[in-house]
């Protein structure tokens, strides 16, 4: 089979097709993203505190505090407030704005049957650890019903038209699933080892444009048209990679800091518990065999010798410690963009501007990632739209969808309750 390629770069071929024909599309996928899976690993790793001590450092207690879990957590609760969808009409007509009606009518109900509120909050947790997010919009045939999802990226696979990344012409879903829902879907149940079903198994989704495959492992069970003519995927970045399709996570840059600042904390708590259970210095003395630090002890030593215990915290010097402590978790927050007000701490009473002047890093930051999260919730919606009328012929041409924000402070009214007196 020879494979074609157009003036943008899509083949022209089946979207299971490979340059060897009996390789299976899904066996082509191993080696496929491999660095960006093995980054998603790392991250999780680094969230869930799976880090062990570096070659060749002792086995000492070690202080672990999850602040990445507690920035990314914060990030989330102020870019994830009250959103709606709201649709307007291309063309202010009473028929355009009737469509318009109907279709945030039809919107604003999916958007309650798919508890989008809770799934855009979830989401936005993975996307910050992960760096990318997804949503994928099907319909379900037993329920009858347009059903939205957020898959996990750690199993999609996204190609994109030339140069262009943010059209994206295939996308390729793998999962897990158990071997009765294979069976419900393709007729057959699958076998593993000894003729027994397996606990699970992994099936492939590939989809473009056009054409529409299903994989079971690595044999291909269901190929047809795509009865959406439009992939049903959305796949957007935490943060743009400059020139990458997929994203930045919000821990990439926190992870030195986090790790220097444990690494002194369990240092400052060492030498506070030595401390409190101190060292006995002997000077002149050649053997210590009946020497013993405990409550009423009585040493004998002999003339010239001296003996006392070694206070750490004498002269001040642990608050260097302490100073470099603050040092550290202040560039942790200058990276977070996530001044120390965010977490309830003032330090004092402040008026609503100057709340405002001090979250401005976040609040900026916030901004900014709602342009993303704006423009891939518009495309949901659009899909949303799509799937809705192919399966009940309902027609919501005309329209343009988008998003509206809950402001990030809640609103102010006194000014205007004092003018009413």
């Amino acid at each position: 089979m020879t494979t074609t390629v157009t003036s943008l770069g899509i083949p022209s071929s089946p979207v299971g097709a490979s340059s060897a024909a009996h390789v299976p599309f899904p066996r082509t996928l191993a080696q496929h993203d491999r660095a960006r899976f093995a980054r998603y690993r790392e991250l999780l790793d680094f969230l869930e505190g799976r880090r062990g001590a570096p070659p060749g450092s002792r086995r000492e207690r070690m202080l672990h505090f999850n602040y990445a879990r507690a920035f990314v957590e914060k990030g989330a609760a102020y870019l994830v407030s009250d959103h709606r969808p709201v649709v307007t009409a291309a063309e202010e007509t009473p028929e355009g704005r009737r469509r318009a009606a109907e279709a945030e009518r039809a919107l604003t109900e999916l958007w309650e049957a798919n508890d989008l509120l809770r799934l855009d909050l979830d989401g936005e947790l993975d996307t910050a650890v992960l760096g990318d997010g997804a949503y994928k919009v099907t319909w379900d045939e037993r329920e009858q019903r347009v059903v939205v999802s957020a898959p996990d990226v750690q199993g999609l696979h996204a190609w994109s038209v030339g140069d262009d990344l943010r059209r994206i012409w295939r996308v390729a879903s793998r999962y897990e699933v158990a071997p009765e829902q294979v069976e419900a879907r393709t007729g057959r149940l699958p076998r593993g080892a000894g003729g027994r079903p397996p606990a699970s198994v992994q099936v492939t989704e590939v989809w473009t444009a056009e054409r529409f495959e299903f994989w079971v492992e690595e044999e291909l069970a269901e190929a047809r048209a795509n009865p959406y003519g439009a992939i049903p995927f959305v796949i957007y970045p935490n943060v743009p990679r400059p020139k990458h399709l997929w994203g930045v996570s919000d821990i990439e840059p926190l992870r030195e800091s986090i790790v220097e600042l444990n690494r002194a904390l369990s240092q400052l708590s060492r030498i506070i518990e030595l401390s409190g259970n101190p060292i006995a210095v002997l000077e002149n003395v050649e053997a210590s065999r009946d020497i013993a630090v405990q409550p009423g002890a009585v040493w004998e030593l002999p003339e010239q010798a001296r003996a006392y215990l070694l206070d750490l915290l004498q002269g001040g010097g642990v608050r260097l410690h302490v100073d470099y402590v603050d040092l550290v978790y202040r560039t942790l927050h200058d990276l977070a963009e996530t001044p120390r007000v965010a977490f309830g701490d003032g330090g004092a009473n402040h008026s609503g501007v100057a709340l405002r002047l001090e979250l401005d890093p976040l609040l900026r930051k916030v901004a900014r990632k709602r342009l993303i999260r704006t423009a891939a919730l518009r495309q949901r919606d659009a899909l949303m739209l799509r799937v809705l009328a192919h399966h009940t012929g309902r027609s919501f041409e005309g329209v343009r969808t988008d998003i509206t924000w809950a402001p990030v402070f809640p609103r102010d009214d006194t000014g205007l309750l004092d003018g009413a007196q």
